[in-house]
């Protein structure tokens, strides 16, 4: 009996068995953890698509408008009625109800700062906010429980819950974006807010005043600081793209987009360059720029009535009449009192009669209407832009103003051909940025970055003349005149919406 005991014991057949037999609940195991872990990042990368999908979706709603996060809100609801299901307990589409939308008005620098879901950083800054105007990112957060086992809750193949695990992970994917408005159509110049003041109380913003009518009809007057004081009525240069400052102000461009919260200012100014570059809008071309006179880049408006000769030595430089026989858009009055840097608005429907009488030769007897009013108020008399778009769209631009002038609006010293002068777009609006040069009075000196107050679409009523006419408009030895503009239309969410539907551009960019 001993004998075959020890036979037994010596005897090695069979003995893989006995291996294959112990290992196999461990290979088993392993397989099942691989399973797990490819379904497991099957979802997650599915889960993010997701979150990052609805992370852009409401981040482009968030434009600083006090409604920004009720129209994001709605994004979102919109985007999650795609019932894509993923694999959770249970056949189960994701809903609003499985993720946490924080919206922040900014996020850390580094991307090693973890966020939570309600938007307080790993250092226990506090980033988010209930005010649509000033927040302008979106936290997406999948909820550890917002299913029945978690929208991110994954049930494993595994069976954790024999060594005393559960058998479910949570996987939370993040995503946060942001929104970005650029303006690519814009003149690299800004021109100081004239609604600020030193007061916060009587300060304004550009849309505050756009909407309540008080830029409606005045004049404004801009002339460039000498770089010690900046106040209302100044204007300064932004940093731009072009080799020209001249070439990018007769275009229209500067080259480069801007963000919407941010612009760089630039050192140095020849206003002649200013000057010439505008003028070309009216079809003037400065000595240096004759040779464009029939480049589309540089054309002039449909309508370039001026005041002025309509040929000739009008053809170079800017040289008013001063016999009334034809008259340009007038100016306002009390200028620069007790308002910096703008005229009171027109006050009465016979401000217009001199310039009608002139221009058109006969009585202004019917107004023509207030269009362009943001209040709606169309009693008012017609701004100096109502004026010059109602002799486009009536057919009044060829009428010739009384003897000897004879001028009429028609751009005669443009000689291109192909294609037609059109107006659209207008090339006597321009976008222009407008800053709060008193509260920013340190840093507009030198090449710095500062916050625009806004952005405003400004009509530019008359050429810039020179204190000498003789003189060629880059010659910098005869002083400018000022810029005179009226401002048409300004961005955000009390304007006309003109500036905004067609010069911003709308973005939003993950940035985690």
């Amino acid at each position: 009996m001993l004998r075959v005991l020890r036979k037994f014991w010596r005897d090695q057949r069979g003995i893989a068995m006995i291996f294959v037999a112990i290992m196999f609940p461990v290979l088993i195991g392993f397989a099942l953890l691989a399973i797990d872990m490819s379904r497991a990042n099957g979802l997650h990368n599915d889960l993010q698509k997701g979150v990052d999908a609805l992370a852009l979706a409401t981040a482009a709603e968030l434009d600083g408008r006090t409604d920004s996060i009720d129209r994001a809100n709605h994004a979102a609801a919109t985007l999650v009625s795609n019932q894509t299901k993923f694999s959770t307990l249970g056949d189960h589409a994701i809903a609003l109800t499985d993720v946490t939308i924080t919206y922040l008005t900014g996020i850390p620098a580094s991307d090693s700062i973890a966020l939570t879901a309600q938007g307080v950083d790993a250092n226990g800054v506090t980033w988010a906010s209930s005010d649509g105007k000033a927040v302008s990112f979106s936290l997406v957060t999948v909820n550890a429980s917002g299913l029945a086992a978690g929208a991110g809750a994954f049930e494993t193949i595994f069976p954790a819950s024999f060594i005393g695990s559960k058998d479910t992970i949570d996987i939370q994917p993040q995503a946060v974006a942001g929104f970005v408005q650029s303006i690519c159509e814009t003149v690299p110049i800004f021109m100081c807010n004239p609604f600020e003041t030193s007061d916060p109380l009587t300060s304004k913003t550009i849309q505050q005043a756009f909407a309540s009518g008080q830029t409606y009809s005045r004049e404004f007057q801009i002339l460039k600081s000498d770089g010690n004081a900046w106040n209302p009525g100044n204007f300064g240069l932004l940093d731009n793209s072009m080799d020209s400052l001249r070439d990018a102000i007769a275009m229209g461009t500067a080259g480069t987009c801007y963000n919407r919260n941010a612009i760089t200012t630039k050192t140095g100014v020849t206003l002649g360059q200013v000057n010439a570059g505008l003028n070309t809008r009216f079809a003037i071309y400065s000595n240096s720029l004759n040779k464009y006179d029939k480049d589309w880049r540089y054309r002039p408006s449909v309508n370039v009535r001026k005041g002025s000769k309509s040929t000739g030595p009008a053809c170079n430089k800017y040289a008013p009449v001063t016999d009334n026989s034809a008259l340009p858009l007038p100016s306002g009055a009390n200028y620069g009192t007790p308002n910096p840097g703008m005229s009171d608005p027109i006050g009465t429907q016979g401000f217009w009669t001199a310039y009608w009488q002139a221009n058109h030769k006969q009585p202004y007897s019917n107004p023509v209407p207030s269009k362009t009013n943001p209040t709606g108020d169309k009693t008012k008399p017609a701004s100096r832009y109502d004026i010059y778009r109602y002799e486009i769209d009536k057919g009044l631009v060829g009428d010739q103003s009384l003897n000897p002038t004879k001028e009429v609006g028609t751009p005669l010293c443009y000689k291109g051909t192909s294609p037609a002068l059109t107006d659209s777009p207008d090339r006597r609006l321009l976008n222009m940025a407008i800053v709060d040069c008193i509260a920013n009075t340190g840093k507009i000196k030198g090449h710095s970055q500062i916050r625009p107050d806004g952005y405003a679409s400004v009509f530019v009523n008359t050429p810039i003349a020179k204190s000498d006419n003789s003189k060629d408009d880059e010659d910098a030895s005869a002083a400018e005149k000022p810029i005179s503009l009226e401002i048409v239309d300004v961005d955000g969410g009390f304007a006309n919406n003109t500036l905004v539907d067609k010069a911003f551009r709308n973005e939003a960019q993950l940035y985690r």
